[in-house]
């Protein structure tokens, strides 16, 4: 038997010793490079599957290989570039890592079944299921950043849900107005009567738990009685390895007013970050949230990419569209679902996305939509490819279907020479004659602006 059909083998065996969401996140993407002297080595996407295999699964993959092979193996878990260079990167370095009836303010809608993965939050998607497996143990705080409307809540509560479900730990999820409100309630209850109970319960709350899930942190700014008893509630369960899980609309080090030492030890954990979804990720959520629709077969593509190419940065904004659309089709006696009907529906909605002061403008919105960089990008002098490309294509739509001369295409984008601007076009051009991927990418660009 050949390694790859050998790991097969093993990972269809593991499939019945797991669940689906571990086996898709942990080992999905894992292969068997080697059987050497005792030693299989497995490559691995990311450094938090070293870690959590080498940590938290390592005894149920040797028994399960051992029931393929007869054999006892010990697992080495190596990265791609470990692989490549022939050295050892070091996983410690990367973050550190009852049943009573209580309320723990989830919602049972979200888990990380429905949670839609793409490249920009794949990252934090996998680090919060390693967290919900093993509360208190792996990464002890997760702080989860990224702008409002992207997913952070989902997968705060999928954390909690998950944990509910698979444990008897008590898990509490609060956002952080709640918490300031809380606090300042004892504040005035014990000014007025001097109620010491009320305090204990409020501590009680907050501490007496196994898991504490707090949204939308930066709100804590400002409020500094609230930071310094946030300050003791985080070192209580901290000490008592109760897991902390944080999210905020940026980094800890970004919370301007926040004081030193709760941004210290925000960073003790993991910190991951979820960007605002690509085009693909986009027109995945997209078919999700329709699939159960009684429309859904009568949903044409155009209209699902019509509406991802101009819901960019929020996933909410994603599925209000989704809703107008639908009502849209219903007031009009059930009318078909098309192009020009969602046009028609979304026409304000859309409206502080796609408004242009002038058609190489409009261009740049759209391209920067598509490809999830910022119009100062464009029109910056940064070379890196995640730029360029976007930028020559919006030249080369500027230029082949706006008929734009060269040198307006330049003043626009940042002031660059006509010649400059002409090497971008030429070079998009023989692209497109070659692909007929990114032949088609930029006429849906190009239906866009016509749309507008």
């Amino acid at each position: 038997m050949n390694l790859d059909n050998m790991w097969k083998s093993f990972l269809d065996k593991l499939k019945t010793k797991i669940s689906n969401i571990s086996y898709e996140t942990w080992f999905s993407e894992t292969k068997l490079i080697s059987l050497d002297n005792g030693i299989a080595k497995v490559v691995v996407p990311y450094h938090i599957h070293k870690k959590n295999l080498s940590e938290n699964y390592n005894d149920l993959i040797e028994e399960t290989f051992l029931e393929i092979t007869g054999t006892n193996f010990k697992f080495e878990y190596l990265l791609e570039e470990e692989v490549n260079t022939n050295t050892t990167i070091n996983v410690e370095e990367i973050g550190i890592p009852s049943n009573e009836i209580y309320q723990t303010n989830l919602d049972n809608r979200y888990s990380f079944e429905n949670y839609i993965i793409g490249k920009s939050n794949k990252f934090a998607a996998t680090s919060a299921l390693a967290v919900a497996e093993h509360p208190g143990k792996m990464y002890n705080p997760l702080f989860i950043y990224g702008p409002s409307g992207l997913g952070k809540t989902h997968l705060m509560h999928a954390i909690g849900n998950y944990i509910v479900k698979n444990t008897a730990k008590r898990v509490l999820y609060i956002t952080c107005d709640n918490f300031v409100s809380d606090f300042v309630e004892i504040c005035r209850k014990n000014n007025d009567s001097n109620n010491f109970e009320i305090t204990k319960q409020f501590k009680n709350k907050y501490r007496d738990i196994d898991v504490l899930i707090i949204d939308d942190i930066h709100n804590l700014v400002g409020a500094v009685s609230a930071q310094q008893e946030f300050f003791n509630t985080f070192n209580e369960l901290y000490n008592n390895e109760k897991q902390i899980i944080i999210s905020s609309d940026r980094s800890p080090d970004d919370i301007k007013r926040l004081e030193e030492r709760l941004k210290t030890r925000f960073n003790w954990g993991l910190t991951v970050s979820i960007e605002p979804p690509d085009f693909d990720l986009r027109m995945n959520i997209i078919n999700k949230k329709i699939e159960n629709h009684e429309l859904n077969n009568n949903f044409p593509e155009d209209v699902k990419e019509y509406i991802a190419s101009n819901c960019v940065g929020d996933i909410r904004k994603l599925e209000g569209a989704l809703t107008r659309v639908f009502a849209y089709a219903t007031i009009m006696n059930g009318s078909d679902i098309n192009l020009e009907l969602a046009a028609e529906a979304l026409k304000d909605y859309f409206v502080k996305t796609i408004v242009a002061k002038n058609n190489i403008e409009q261009v740049m919105h759209i391209v920067s939509s598509n490809y999830n960089v910022s119009i100062d990008d464009l029109k910056s002098k940064r070379r890196i490819s995640k730029i360029t490309l976007p930028r020559q294509i919006a030249m080369y739509i500027c230029r082949v279907y706006l008929n734009e001369n060269l040198v307006k295409i330049g003043n626009e984008f940042g002031g660059r020479n006509h010649t400059t601007v002409m090497h971008g076009v030429d070079k998009i051009k023989k692209e497109v004659s070659k692909s007929n991927d990114l032949n088609n990418e930029i006429q849906k660009m190009v239906n866009q602006i016509k749309m507008c």
